[in-house]
Protein backbone atom coordinates (compact mmCIF):
# COMPACT_ATOMS: atom_id res chain seq x y z
CA UNK A 1 0.00 0.00 0.00
CA UNK A 2 1.02 3.78 -0.97
CA UNK A 3 1.78 5.64 2.49
CA UNK A 4 0.29 8.43 0.49
CA UNK A 5 -3.01 8.18 -1.39
CA UNK A 6 -4.04 11.29 -3.39
CA UNK A 7 -7.26 11.23 -5.81
CA UNK A 8 -8.87 14.37 -7.40
CA UNK A 9 -7.69 16.03 -3.83
CA UNK A 10 -9.56 19.94 -4.41
CA UNK A 11 -9.80 22.75 -1.93
CA UNK A 12 -11.28 26.07 -2.38
CA UNK A 13 -11.39 29.11 -0.29
CA UNK A 14 -14.33 31.58 -0.04
CA UNK A 15 -12.53 35.01 -0.09
CA UNK A 16 -14.44 38.19 0.37
CA UNK A 17 -14.22 40.98 -2.53
CA UNK A 18 -14.67 44.42 -3.36
CA UNK A 19 -14.06 47.02 -5.95
CA UNK A 20 -11.53 49.93 -4.26
CA UNK A 21 -13.13 53.53 -3.08
CA UNK A 22 -15.03 54.49 0.22
CA UNK A 23 -18.36 53.80 -1.32
CA UNK A 24 -17.33 50.39 -2.36
CA UNK A 25 -16.25 49.68 1.43
CA UNK A 26 -19.58 51.42 2.95
CA UNK A 27 -21.50 48.95 0.42
CA UNK A 28 -19.40 45.97 1.70
CA UNK A 29 -21.05 46.23 4.93
CA UNK A 30 -24.67 45.66 3.86
CA UNK A 31 -24.20 43.51 0.79
CA UNK A 32 -21.53 41.68 0.79
CA UNK A 33 -19.35 39.97 -2.56
CA UNK A 34 -17.47 36.62 -2.48
CA UNK A 35 -15.26 34.69 -5.16
CA UNK A 36 -14.18 30.80 -4.85
CA UNK A 37 -10.51 30.53 -5.20
CA UNK A 38 -9.27 26.98 -5.78
CA UNK A 39 -6.24 26.83 -4.44
CA UNK A 40 -6.01 23.33 -4.83
CA UNK A 41 -7.88 21.76 -8.06
CA UNK A 42 -8.13 17.81 -8.93
CA UNK A 43 -4.10 16.65 -8.55
CA UNK A 44 -3.68 13.13 -7.90
CA UNK A 45 -0.41 11.42 -6.91
CA UNK A 46 1.06 8.58 -5.08
CA UNK A 47 4.01 8.39 -2.64
CA UNK A 48 5.24 4.89 -1.64
CA UNK A 49 6.08 4.10 1.83
CA UNK A 50 10.01 5.06 2.66
CA UNK A 51 10.11 7.36 -0.74
CA UNK A 52 11.07 11.00 -0.74
CA UNK A 53 9.60 12.98 -3.22
CA UNK A 54 9.82 17.04 -4.07
CA UNK A 55 6.95 18.92 -3.91
CA UNK A 56 7.88 21.81 -6.45
CA UNK A 57 5.88 25.11 -7.54
CA UNK A 58 6.11 28.91 -7.28
CA UNK A 59 4.65 31.07 -4.61
CA UNK A 60 0.55 30.49 -4.45
CA UNK A 61 0.94 27.43 -6.61
CA UNK A 62 -1.10 25.39 -3.93
CA UNK A 63 2.05 23.34 -2.16
CA UNK A 64 1.54 24.41 1.52
CA UNK A 65 -2.42 24.07 1.20
CA UNK A 66 -1.85 19.98 -0.03
CA UNK A 67 0.40 19.67 2.97
CA UNK A 68 -1.91 21.42 5.33
CA UNK A 69 -4.96 18.98 3.56
CA UNK A 70 -2.13 15.83 4.05
CA UNK A 71 -1.58 16.70 7.73
CA UNK A 72 -5.48 17.33 8.30
CA UNK A 73 -5.26 21.53 9.25
CA UNK A 74 -7.74 22.19 6.33
CA UNK A 75 -10.84 19.91 4.66
CA UNK A 76 -10.30 18.84 1.27
CA UNK A 77 -13.80 20.76 -0.68
CA UNK A 78 -13.76 17.15 -2.77
CA UNK A 79 -11.52 14.46 -3.86
CA UNK A 80 -9.98 11.64 -1.59
CA UNK A 81 -7.13 11.34 0.57
CA UNK A 82 -5.29 9.00 2.77
CA UNK A 83 -2.15 8.89 4.40
CA UNK A 84 -0.97 5.70 6.15
CA UNK A 85 -4.50 4.49 5.68
CA UNK A 86 -5.92 7.69 7.87
CA UNK A 87 -7.94 10.12 6.14
CA UNK A 88 -6.10 13.25 7.70
CA UNK A 89 -8.89 15.98 8.51
CA UNK A 90 -10.35 13.34 11.06
CA UNK A 91 -7.27 14.01 13.08
CA UNK A 92 -7.26 10.80 14.85
CA UNK A 93 -4.64 10.40 17.53
CA UNK A 94 -3.26 7.30 16.23
CA UNK A 95 -2.83 9.41 12.95
CA UNK A 96 -1.57 12.37 14.50
CA UNK A 97 1.44 10.21 16.19
CA UNK A 98 3.04 8.80 12.49
CA UNK A 99 3.11 12.31 10.99
CA UNK A 100 4.85 15.32 11.22
CA UNK A 101 4.30 19.07 9.88
CA UNK A 102 7.26 20.77 9.58
CA UNK A 103 7.28 24.52 8.50
CA UNK A 104 10.69 26.71 8.01
CA UNK A 105 8.59 29.59 9.27
CA UNK A 106 6.72 28.83 12.14
CA UNK A 107 7.81 28.07 15.48
CA UNK A 108 6.26 25.02 17.80
CA UNK A 109 8.43 25.49 20.97
CA UNK A 110 8.57 27.87 23.87
CA UNK A 111 9.82 30.84 23.47
CA UNK A 112 10.88 31.52 26.78
CA UNK A 113 11.99 27.71 28.02
CA UNK A 114 14.82 25.81 27.13
CA UNK A 115 13.90 23.20 24.34
CA UNK A 116 14.71 20.31 26.49
CA UNK A 117 11.48 21.73 28.14
CA UNK A 118 9.16 21.46 25.32
CA UNK A 119 10.91 18.15 24.28
CA UNK A 120 9.24 16.81 27.70
CA UNK A 121 6.21 18.56 27.27
CA UNK A 122 6.09 16.83 23.45
CA UNK A 123 6.74 13.34 25.51
CA UNK A 124 3.36 14.37 27.40
CA UNK A 125 1.69 14.80 24.44
CA UNK A 126 2.24 11.81 22.19
CA UNK A 127 2.66 9.77 25.56
CA UNK A 128 6.18 8.65 24.90
CA UNK A 129 7.21 5.88 27.01
CA UNK A 130 10.49 7.38 29.42
CA UNK A 131 12.99 4.88 27.62
CA UNK A 132 11.92 5.22 24.44
CA UNK A 133 11.61 8.83 24.73
CA UNK A 134 15.26 9.31 26.18
CA UNK A 135 16.54 7.06 23.42
CA UNK A 136 15.24 8.71 20.33
CA UNK A 137 15.78 12.48 21.82
CA UNK A 138 19.66 11.14 22.22
CA UNK A 139 19.86 10.01 18.58
CA UNK A 140 18.85 13.32 17.42
CA UNK A 141 20.75 15.35 19.90
CA UNK A 142 23.20 13.55 18.25
CA UNK A 143 22.58 13.55 14.77
CA UNK A 144 21.98 17.08 14.94
CA UNK A 145 24.68 18.10 17.52
CA UNK A 146 21.94 19.91 19.84
CA UNK A 147 23.68 19.20 22.98
CA UNK A 148 24.85 22.85 23.71
CA UNK A 149 21.90 24.23 22.48
CA UNK A 150 18.71 22.39 24.14
CA UNK A 151 19.46 23.81 27.95
CA UNK A 152 19.30 27.54 26.60
CA UNK A 153 15.90 29.28 26.15
CA UNK A 154 14.91 29.31 22.22
CA UNK A 155 15.03 32.95 21.88
CA UNK A 156 18.42 33.01 22.55
CA UNK A 157 18.98 30.55 19.52
CA UNK A 158 20.32 31.86 15.86
CA UNK A 159 17.44 30.84 13.23
CA UNK A 160 19.55 27.50 12.12
CA UNK A 161 20.19 26.59 15.90
CA UNK A 162 16.25 26.84 16.24
CA UNK A 163 15.52 25.23 13.45
CA UNK A 164 17.25 22.14 14.27
CA UNK A 165 15.84 22.12 17.64
CA UNK A 166 12.61 22.70 15.91
CA UNK A 167 13.54 19.57 13.58
CA UNK A 168 14.38 17.34 16.61
CA UNK A 169 11.04 18.33 18.59
CA UNK A 170 8.88 17.54 15.26
CA UNK A 171 10.85 13.41 15.20
CA UNK A 172 10.67 12.71 19.09
CA UNK A 173 7.78 10.39 18.42
CA UNK A 174 9.22 8.95 15.37
CA UNK A 175 7.00 9.64 12.75
CA UNK A 176 6.12 7.48 9.56
CA UNK A 177 5.89 10.43 7.57
CA UNK A 178 7.07 14.03 6.93
CA UNK A 179 5.93 17.14 5.69
CA UNK A 180 8.82 19.58 5.51
CA UNK A 181 7.62 22.85 4.64
CA UNK A 182 10.45 24.90 2.87
CA UNK A 183 12.68 23.46 6.10
CA UNK A 184 15.86 25.41 5.54
CA UNK A 185 14.06 28.80 5.04
CA UNK A 186 16.59 31.66 5.82
CA UNK A 187 19.35 29.50 6.92
CA UNK A 188 23.09 30.07 5.23
CA UNK A 189 24.82 27.65 2.87
CA UNK A 190 26.34 25.09 5.40
CA UNK A 191 23.30 24.33 7.78
CA UNK A 192 21.60 24.08 4.64
CA UNK A 193 23.59 21.13 4.19
CA UNK A 194 23.42 20.11 7.65
CA UNK A 195 19.48 19.99 7.57
CA UNK A 196 19.41 17.96 3.93
CA UNK A 197 21.95 15.49 5.94
CA UNK A 198 19.74 14.80 8.27
CA UNK A 199 16.61 14.23 6.71
CA UNK A 200 18.54 12.01 4.06
CA UNK A 201 20.17 9.68 7.35
CA UNK A 202 16.97 9.96 8.92
CA UNK A 203 15.30 8.44 5.68
CA UNK A 204 17.37 5.99 5.82
CA UNK A 205 17.44 5.27 9.47
CA UNK A 206 13.44 4.83 10.15
CA UNK A 207 12.47 4.22 6.42
CA UNK A 208 10.45 7.20 6.75
CA UNK A 209 8.23 8.72 3.91
CA UNK A 210 9.28 12.49 2.83
CA UNK A 211 6.79 15.17 1.20
CA UNK A 212 9.45 17.76 0.57
CA UNK A 213 8.53 21.34 -0.79
CA UNK A 214 11.75 24.22 -1.06
CA UNK A 215 12.85 26.59 -3.33
CA UNK A 216 16.30 25.73 -2.91
CA UNK A 217 17.09 23.00 -5.83
CA UNK A 218 20.11 21.99 -3.72
CA UNK A 219 17.48 20.36 -1.36
CA UNK A 220 15.95 19.09 -4.17
CA UNK A 221 18.94 17.88 -6.09
CA UNK A 222 20.39 16.25 -2.78
CA UNK A 223 17.02 14.86 -1.66
CA UNK A 224 14.84 13.59 -4.12
CA UNK A 225 14.51 11.29 -7.40
CA UNK A 226 11.23 11.89 -8.22
CA UNK A 227 9.46 15.66 -8.13
CA UNK A 228 5.75 16.94 -8.66
CA UNK A 229 5.13 20.12 -9.83
CA UNK A 230 1.98 21.78 -8.87
CA UNK A 231 1.46 25.12 -10.74
CA UNK A 232 -2.52 27.00 -10.05
CA UNK A 233 -3.76 24.11 -7.96
CA UNK A 234 -2.71 21.80 -11.09
CA UNK A 235 -0.27 19.29 -11.29
CA UNK A 236 1.71 19.90 -14.33
CA UNK A 237 4.93 17.04 -13.98
CA UNK A 238 5.10 14.00 -11.81
CA UNK A 239 8.05 11.94 -12.36
CA UNK A 240 11.91 11.85 -11.60
CA UNK A 241 13.98 14.57 -11.35
CA UNK A 242 16.05 13.44 -14.72
CA UNK A 243 13.16 13.22 -16.20
CA UNK A 244 12.32 16.59 -15.82
CA UNK A 245 14.86 18.29 -18.82
CA UNK A 246 13.86 15.92 -20.98
CA UNK A 247 10.07 16.88 -20.61
CA UNK A 248 10.19 20.69 -20.89
CA UNK A 249 13.56 21.80 -21.51
CA UNK A 250 14.03 21.93 -25.82
CA UNK A 251 17.62 22.85 -25.38
CA UNK A 252 20.94 21.47 -24.47
CA UNK A 253 24.31 23.71 -22.93
CA UNK A 254 27.17 23.15 -24.87
CA UNK A 255 30.55 24.45 -22.97
CA UNK A 256 33.17 24.57 -25.32
CA UNK A 257 37.32 25.44 -25.04
CA UNK A 258 39.15 26.27 -28.09
CA UNK A 259 42.30 26.87 -28.76
CA UNK A 260 41.56 30.24 -30.25
CA UNK A 261 39.32 31.57 -28.08
CA UNK A 262 38.66 34.79 -29.96
CA UNK A 263 36.35 33.32 -32.17
CA UNK A 264 32.91 34.38 -32.79
CA UNK A 265 30.54 31.05 -32.21
CA UNK A 266 27.20 32.37 -32.05
CA UNK A 267 26.47 31.16 -35.79
CA UNK A 268 26.41 27.56 -34.06
CA UNK A 269 24.27 28.78 -31.04
CA UNK A 270 22.83 30.93 -28.67
CA UNK A 271 25.99 32.11 -26.59
CA UNK A 272 24.97 32.53 -22.99
CA UNK A 273 27.84 32.97 -21.77
CA UNK A 274 31.82 33.31 -20.76
CA UNK A 275 34.21 31.46 -18.16
CA UNK A 276 37.78 32.16 -19.22
CA UNK A 277 38.59 30.35 -22.71
CA UNK A 278 34.95 28.70 -21.94
CA UNK A 279 32.45 29.84 -23.84
CA UNK A 280 28.66 28.07 -22.95
CA UNK A 281 26.45 27.96 -26.02
CA UNK A 282 22.40 26.92 -25.96
CA UNK A 283 21.68 24.79 -28.58
CA UNK A 284 18.21 22.84 -29.80
CA UNK A 285 18.21 19.32 -28.72
CA UNK A 286 17.63 18.09 -32.10
CA UNK A 287 20.75 20.12 -33.26
CA UNK A 288 23.07 18.73 -30.25
CA UNK A 289 24.94 16.24 -32.48
CA UNK A 290 24.77 18.32 -35.99
CA UNK A 291 26.89 21.28 -33.62
CA UNK A 292 29.15 19.00 -31.69
CA UNK A 293 30.17 17.15 -34.83
CA UNK A 294 31.20 20.84 -36.52
CA UNK A 295 32.73 22.19 -33.66
CA UNK A 296 35.37 18.90 -33.75
CA UNK A 297 36.12 18.90 -37.21
CA UNK A 298 35.98 22.86 -37.93
CA UNK A 299 38.40 24.05 -34.72
CA UNK A 300 40.81 23.19 -32.66
CA UNK A 301 38.51 22.23 -29.14
CA UNK A 302 40.66 21.99 -25.84
CA UNK A 303 37.36 20.64 -23.96
CA UNK A 304 34.16 20.25 -24.87
CA UNK A 305 30.96 18.69 -22.28
CA UNK A 306 26.67 18.67 -23.14
CA UNK A 307 25.04 18.85 -20.47
CA UNK A 308 21.27 19.45 -19.76
CA UNK A 309 20.13 23.65 -18.52
CA UNK A 310 20.66 24.09 -14.92
CA UNK A 311 17.44 22.34 -12.90
CA UNK A 312 16.48 26.04 -12.18
CA UNK A 313 16.19 27.16 -15.27
CA UNK A 314 14.18 23.85 -16.22
CA UNK A 315 11.90 23.87 -13.73
CA UNK A 316 10.77 27.53 -14.22
CA UNK A 317 10.44 26.49 -17.72
CA UNK A 318 7.83 24.07 -16.23
CA UNK A 319 5.70 27.01 -14.50
CA UNK A 320 4.97 28.99 -17.78
CA UNK A 321 4.86 26.02 -20.73
CA UNK A 322 2.23 24.50 -21.65
CA UNK A 323 2.02 21.12 -20.67
CA UNK A 324 3.36 18.74 -23.38
CA UNK A 325 0.84 16.08 -24.96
Amino acid sequence: MAAVQVERLRRVFTVPERDPGLGAAIRSLVRRRFRQVPAVDGISFEIAAGEVVGFLGPNGAGKTTTLKLLSGLLHPTGGTLTVLGHAPHRREPAYLRRIALVMGNRNQLQWDIPAADSFELNRAIYRLPGPEFRRTREELVELLDLAELIRKPVRNLSLGERMRVELAASLLHRPEVLFLDEPTLGLDLSMQRRLREFVAAYNRRYGATVLLTSHYMADVEALCERVIIIHHGRIRFDGRLAALAARFSPHKEIRVALGDPSIDLSRYGEVTGRDGDQVSLRVPKERTPEVTARLLAEHTVLDLTVEDPPIEDVIEQAFTDPVPG
